[in-house]
């Protein structure tokens, strides 16, 4: 029994953890940065969220700044609206699966249906076509790169721990302010349905974001979509 579970422990780090460490450890087919000088590229994962979209649009409006959404297919199909208005507010759309699933515990085929199930209704909303992916938690599998290698794969550069309330409280606001650095991307999360989370984290992290995007702006800071910042995004 115990060489069954050595060999299945070794089948696992060989097909999800090792890929995901080399991935993201060397950069390989992912992107980290935007290009546009003096801008900062926000993220937001999970949504669209009845509760929360909304209200962060209205934020992301009143402050002028741009944004990028990695929605969940099955959300954005039961709120196709907040798709529209993402799109009508001059934000950015990707794919985040159809269900917040790990690619660690997805085939291969498995992960081409999340991707297609989730680009068909995204694109049938908007009538747009979607370029960008970004893997919930950030995970990779062996299959990965080849099943997405007609998006562009977006990561971060700057993760705050959103979902948790307790850290939106001692840390958020600190957190933001320290990163001026241009071309980041920050990631953030606009719902709290997904496991591990606090269902109420994102009004806090609105509450933060807001006074943060003020200050921001005070310093010269733009706020641009994946679409603005990241050029040749459709090759």
């Amino acid at each position: 029994m115990i060489y069954f579970f050595t060999a299945v422990l070794i089948i696992f780090i060989s097909y999800a953890v090792l890929p995901t460490v080399l991935i993201r450890s060397l950069n390989w087919g992912i992107v980290k940065e935007i290009s546009e000088p003096n801008s900062i590229a926000l993220t937001f994962d999970d949504g669209p969220d009845p509760q929360y979209t909304a209200r962060l649009l209205d934020v992301l409006k009143k402050h002028e700044a741009k944004a990028a959404f990695f929605v969940v297919g099955e959300n954005a199909a039961k709120h196709p609206l907040l798709l529209k208005r993402m799109q009508e507010d001059g934000h950015t759309i990707g794919i985040h699966h159809y269900r917040h699933i790990s690619s660690w515990f997805l085939s291969p085929g498995c992960l081409k249906r999340q991707l297609e199930q989730t680009k068909k209704i995204i694109e049938e909303t908007i009538n747009e076509e979607v370029y960008f992916y970004r893997p919930p938690w950030g995970h990779f599998n062996l299959f990965t790169l080849w099943m997405a290698r007609k998006y562009k794969i977006i990561m971060w550069s700057g993760i705050f721990k959103d979902w948790k309330i307790r850290h939106i409280r001692d840390t958020l606001s600190e957190s933001l302010a320290n990163e001026t650095v241009p071309g980041r991307i920050f990631l953030l999360h606009d719902s709290g349905e997904t496991l591990g989370a606090d269902p109420h984290a994102p009004e806090y992290m609105i509450g933060h974001l807001d006074q943060y995007l003020q200050q921001a702006a005070l310093k010269g800071i733009h706020f641009v979509s994946l679409k603005e910042g990241y050029q040749g995004h459709h090759t």
